[in-house]
């Protein structure tokens, strides 16, 4: 993938170890993440300048602060942030630590558990039916990176991983806690509603979960996702709000024929037959018929190449270390707040036991989620 500047789409060269440049407008790079989000001239401005006098907590302070336009919560002070990001060197330091102190809330609490929530499985089970088979991959909106972690662990399942997210705080934690620090992948700032800084060098697989019902016109980044993706490439889409649905009603929520629409020629799913996908373990089934009406989200799928099934993606990473499921709190199965119950838990409580499991066979608690895989510094 070509990173290019996405005012002038010329191409990004560097400047300085901290930025990148077209040859006429600098942008900040921090823990080796470009900050090349449109439409924030005052941020990339206090950014270079800290960095340029080698203030590299302050400049951490500036992007850490920076959120989208859903977030309502004010961030914590500049002091804060700036401790955050030193603490972060420290090894005895968590993920959980970092997301608390960075006022994430329920976000946070969102990232902590996105692997096992039913949403989570739902991805997993729509990746493992259309894997990337070894192309390059690109995952829009990619959060703390809890996907491409999966991907880049599977021995020989992509060339090359790109994660793009609005939010730096996001990459941060991705890059700082979630992924290996060998893993090849490429983390940048940038909207998604702006032209996107990639340039493809050939076929991709192209990823964008739980996120296009927060964007005005998911049309326009479902087409520019087919695009991208070139004529040997996948288009894949999870999680899309179904406004027939009671727990459907965040962001700009549609029917699940509009969804289709926005994808001509992709699979549907449902997002109750991908998690149960997930935990059979086996490949999702499409949807026909009415099945889609119920659901409450729709998953897209769009494989120009018609790679087969990975079910392997459905198990841990090959030498995971598994732990108990964290939303075990001294043997009792809890949510980790009433919104995350809300929308997650009355799925998360057919396959999660009430209390930790004194005796289970290894390969049941695996697939029924109650050990799990988690990042080293969870």
């Amino acid at each position: 993938m070509t990173l290019r500047d996405p005012v002038s789409r010329r191409p990004l060269t560097p400047d300085t170890l901290h930025s990148l440049t077209d040859g006429a407008r600098r942008w900040p790079v921090l823990d080796g993440i470009p900050f090349l989000r449109t439409g924030r001239a005052t941020v990339v401005e206090r950014v270079l300048a800290a960095l340029d006098d080698g203030r590299v907590a302050d400049a951490a302070a500036v992007l850490l602060a920076d959120s989208d336009d859903w977030w309502d919560e004010a961030p914590p002070p500049p002091e804060r942030l700036a401790a955050v990001y030193e603490s972060a060197a420290d090894p005895a330091t968590t993920l959980r630590d970092a997301a608390a102190a960075l006022g994430l809330g329920r976000v946070g609490d969102y990232f902590l558990h996105r692997d096992h929530d039913p949403s989570g499985l739902a991805v997993t089970a729509l990746v493992a039916t259309h894997p990337p088979a070894g192309r390059p991959v690109v995952d829009l909106a990619c959060g703390a990176g809890h996907l491409l972690r999966r991907l880049v662990a599977e021995p020989g399942e992509c060339a090359g991983a790109t994660g793009i997210d609005i939010v730096f705080a996001k990459l941060w934690l991705a890059r700082r806690f979630v992924l290996p620090t060998d893993a090849d992948v490429r983390l940048v700032c940038a909207d998604l509603r702006s032209p996107w800084p990639l340039e493809a060098d050939g076929d991709a697989w192209v990823s964008c979960h739980d996120t296009l019902y927060f964007l005005p016109d998911p049309a326009d980044v479902l087409q520019r996702a087919a695009e991208l993706a070139g004529p040997g490439g996948a288009v894949l889409a999870a999680h899309c709000h179904n406004a027939g649905h009671p727990l459907g009603a965040a962001g700009h929520p549609r029917r699940p024929a509009e969804w289709a629409a926005m994808l001509p020629g992709a699979a549907t799913y449902t997002e109750e037959e991908l998690t149960a996908a997930a935990l059979a373990p086996r490949p999702a089934r499409p949807a026909v018929g009415t099945d889609l009406d119920a659901t409450e989200a729709v998953a897209l799928a769009l494989d120009r190449a018609g790679a087969p099934p990975r079910e392997s993606l459905l198990r841990p990473a090959p030498g995971a270390r598994l732990h108990p499921n964290p939303l075990y709190r001294d043997g009792v199965r809890e949510w980790p707040n009433p919104r995350w119950g809300d929308e997650y838990g009355g799925r998360a409580a057919t396959y999660l036991p009430e209390r930790l499991p004194a005796h289970i066979e290894h390969d049941e608690a695996v697939r029924r989620r109650v050990l799990v895989d988690l990042p080293g510094r969870w």
